[in-house]
């Protein structure tokens, strides 16, 4: 294989890495039901814990499904921004999981590939390099959580629609900064834990063969 397939393998496992990662925290309900409890929202907000998850529910399905076109929470007015926000994030969903497919084809191929020519070695350098990313940023989150919020809004939208007005859409209440502070925990948890195995496991393979 040349070195650009061989890069090209490498890159395909950690996007897929990276992207199921993604996939997992999104879905992981209990994350809201986390920042629900921790932040007293039913008490705060007036309403019940079941029309928090009945509108937390609704948000999902808006995001995940492309039948859902319109996104109209039970509880909650939007205004136009508010609700094209929701619509770019849609968008951004649906490139992870394009991302997630086509890296988990690629990934494949190159595992199969590194599974007859017995080179898991070859993996060995690039874990050990991606395992000292997220510590690094889960520091810089533990301490500037705020400016890593902005930052990642400013990389991924151009606009500023994601500047909530509370009074035109207070579905915003419902979300408050910690439950973004957990899902960045939880992802960081995920690809440090799937790099450290792969970075572990390579090792194992490579001295085995």
């Amino acid at each position: 294989m040349s070195r650009f397939k061989e890069s090209m393998g490498i890159v395909s496992l950690m996007l897929l890495i990276v992207s199921i990662a993604i996939a997992i925290t999104i879905w992981f309900i209990p994350l809201y039901q986390l920042a629900i409890y921790n932040y007293d929202l039913p008490e705060r907000l007036g309403l019940t814990y079941d029309q928090l998850m009945n509108n937390y529910y609704v948000l999902l399905r808006y995001l995940h499904f492309p039948w859902v076109t319109e996104l109209n929470f039970p509880d909650f007015i939007s205004s136009e921004d508010g609700l094209f926000h929701f619509y770019e994030v849609k968008r951004l969903f649906y490139v992870n999981y394009g991302v997630l497919f086509i890296s988990g084809i690629g990934t494949y191929f190159y595992v199969r590939f590194l599974r007859k020519t017995k080179r898991y070695w070859v993996l060995i350098k690039p874990f050990f390099i991606a395992s000292l990313v997220p510590p690094v940023l889960l520091m810089f989150l533990a301490v500037a959580f705020d400016q890593m919020f902005v930052l990642f809004h400013q990389l991924f939208f151009d606009n500023d629609a994601w500047l909530f007005n509370p009074a035109t859409d207070p579905i915003i209440n419902a979300l408050p900064e910690a439950f973004f502070m957990y899902c960045f925990i939880l992802f960081f948890v995920l690809i440090e834990g799937s790099f450290i195995i792969g970075y572990q496991m390579s090792k194992r393979k490579a001295f085995k063969d």
